[in-house]
C-alpha cells in the first residue's frame, strides 16, 4: 500500500470518529461532553497506529489528550457563531475568523498534549506537574492582561476564557519547543489548523444550510466539521512522521486510574450533567404520547443500567490492572463500543427513536459502520508501526497552511454575505 493511501486510510477513521463524537457532544455540551468526544478520537488514533508501546499506555494517553481537548469547552462561542450570520462582511468575516481562533485553541491544546503523551520517553520524560503549572499561570496571566487590562473582548458580554486557553496554549508551545518535543509541537499545529478551519468552515456550512430552507440540524453540521477536520489534522500530525521514539513503559497505577477516569467518571458526569431530570422532562414534552416525568425516569434508568453494564464489561475485557496486554483487535472493539455508547446517549437525549423524522442522529450510525470497515481493512493489511514521510523543516508548510486557511475563510465570508440570508439570531460585534 502506498504511503499516501496508507496515510488517508489512517487519517480518515480518526476524522470520522472525532467528527461523529463531536457532533454527538452537541447534545451534552461543555467540557465534560468534549472530553468524552475527544477520548473517542484519541482511542481511534492509538488503535489505528498499531504501535504496541502506545497501545500498552492506551488509558493514560487517552485521558491526557481528552482532558486537553475538553478544556477548550470552557470557551463561549454562541455569540461568535451569531456574528457569522450577520448581513455585512465585517461582522461575518470577524465571526468566522474568531471561530478559527477558538477551534485552533481546541486543537492546539488537545493535539499538543496528545502528541506529548506519545512522546514521553525514558530519556526525555515529561514533567507533567511543571507543565500544568506553567499552563495554568500562562492562562491566568494572558487572561488577566488582555481581558482586564487591555479589554480585548472577543464576544462581550459573554465569558472571555478564550484568552485563558490562549495563554495555556502559548505556555504549552514554549514547553514543547524548549524541551525538544518537535513531533508533539508539529502535531499541535496541525491539530490547530484542522480544528480552526473546521469551526469556521462549519459555520459557513451552517449559514448556507439555513438559507437553503432544508429542515436539518445545521448546527450539528458545524459541530461535526470541527471534529472531522480537527481529527484529520491531529492524525496527520501523528501519522505523517516516522521518527516517533518508543514511549515509556506502561505504568499499572497510571493506566488503572486513567481507565477509571474515562470509563467511569467521564460517562457518569455526562449522565448527571447532560442527561439530568429537567433535560429529559423537556425531551418528554416533545413526545405527544409521553408523560414527561415518566419518560424522564424510564430513560434515565435505562441509560444508567446500560452504562453500568458497559463499565463492568469494558473493565473485564480490557483488564487495566495488567500491562502489555493490548492488541489491535481489542483496542478496536473498545473504540467502537465506546463510540456506540456515546451515540446511544445522544440518541436518547434527542429521543430520536421515538420521532419518525430523519436527522443527523441517524448518520452517526453510518459513521460508526464506516469506522468499523476501516478497522477491518487495516487489520487485514497489518498496519506498520510507522509511515515514511519527509523529516525536513515543517514550520514553512505549517505557515503556508495557516495562510491558506485565512484566505479561504475570508473568501467564504464573502460568499456567505452574497447568499443574502440573515439568521433570525444573527449578532453584531460592530455596529
Amino acid at each position: 500500500m502506498k504511503v499516501s493511501t496508507l496515510l488517508w486510510s489512517r487519517m480518515l477513521p480518526v476524522a470520522l470518529a472525532l467528527g461523529t463524537a463531536w457532533a454527538a457532544r452537541g447534545q451534552l455540551g461543555h467540557e465534560y461532553g468534549a472530553t468524552w468526544a475527544a477520548a473517542i478520537g484519541i482511542l481511534t488514533l492509538i488503535t489505528i497506529s498499531g504501535r504496541k508501546d502506545w497501545l500498552d499506555r492506551l488509558p493514560t494517553i487517552v485521558v491526557l489528550g481528552a482532558v486537553a481537548w475538553g478544556a477548550g469547552g470552557m470557551i463561549s462561542y454562541g455569540m461568535v457563531v451569531g456574528y457569522g450570520h450577520a448581513a455585512d462582511y465585517l461582522n461575518t468575516s470577524y465571526g468566522l475568523m474568531m471561530l478559527v481562533v477558538i477551534g485552533a485553541l481546541y486543537g492546539f491544546l488537545g493535539g499538543g498534549i496528545t502528541g506529548l503523551a506519545l512522546s514521553s520517553t525514558t530519556e526525555n520524560k515529561v514533567d507533567w506537574p511543571s507543565l500544568l503549572t506553567q499552563m495554568f499561570v500562562g492562562g491566568y496571566l494572558f487572561w488577566g492582561f488582555f481581558i482586564f487590562q487591555l479589554e480585548w473582548f472577543m464576544t462581550p458580554p459573554r465569558s472571555e476564557l478564550w484568552a485563558a486557553c490562549m495563554g495555556a496554549s502559548l505556555a504549552l508551545g514554549w514547553y514543547l519547543y524548549r524541551n525538544g518535543y518537535q513531533n508533539a509541537l508539529r502535531t499541535a499545529f496541525y491539530s490547530a489548523i484542522g480544528a480552526g478551519f473546521g469551526f469556521g468552515f462549519g459555520n459557513f456550512l451552517q449559514r448556507l444550510g439555513n438559507s437553503s430552507g432544508i429542515s436539518f440540524n445545521w448546527w450539528n453540521v458545524m459541530e461535526y466539521s470541527i471534529g472531522f477536520f480537527g481529527g484529520l489534522g491531529m492524525a496527520y500530525g501523528v501519522f505523517s512522521r516516522s521518527n516517533w521514539s518508543k514511549t515509556i513503559a506502561p505504568d499499572r497505577v497510571s493506566n488503572t486510574v486513567a481507565w477509571i477516569f474515562f470509563i467511569v467518571l467521564v460517562p457518569m458526569i455526562n449522565l448527571i450533567e447532560g442527561v439530568g431530570t429537567e433535560r429529559m422532562i423537556n425531551t418528554g414534552k416533545g413526545i405527544q404520547s409521553a408523560d414527561p416525568a415518566a419518560f424522564a425516569f424510564n430513560w434515565q434508568v435505562i441509560l444508567w443500567v446500560i452504562s453500568l453494564l458497559g463499565m463492568i464489561i469494558f473493565t473485564w475485557y480490557y483488564k487495566p490492572s495488567q500491562t502489555s496486554v493490548t492488541s489491535f483487535p481489542k483496542a478496536a472493539t473498545i473504540t467502537l463500543l465506546y463510540l456506540c455508547w456515546y451515540i446511544i446517549v445522544s440518541n436518547v437525549v434527542s429521543a430520536i427513536w421515538l420521532t419518525p423524522k430523519f436527522s443527523s442522529q441517524h448518520l452517526y450510525w453510518v459513521n460508526l459502520a464506516a469506522i468499523g470497515l476501516f478497522f477491518r481493512k487495516l487489520s487485514v493489511v497489518k498496519v506498520p508501526e510507522d509511515v515514511r514521510a519527509p523529516l525536513g523543516n515543517w514550520a514553512i508548510p505549517v505557515l503556508k497552511w495557516w495562510v491558506a486557511v485565512v484566505i479561504c475563510i475570508l473568501v467564504l465570508s464573502f460568499i456567505a454575505v452574497s447568499v443574502n440570508y440573515v439568521h433570525p439570531h444573527a449578532q453584531l460585534r460592530f455596529k
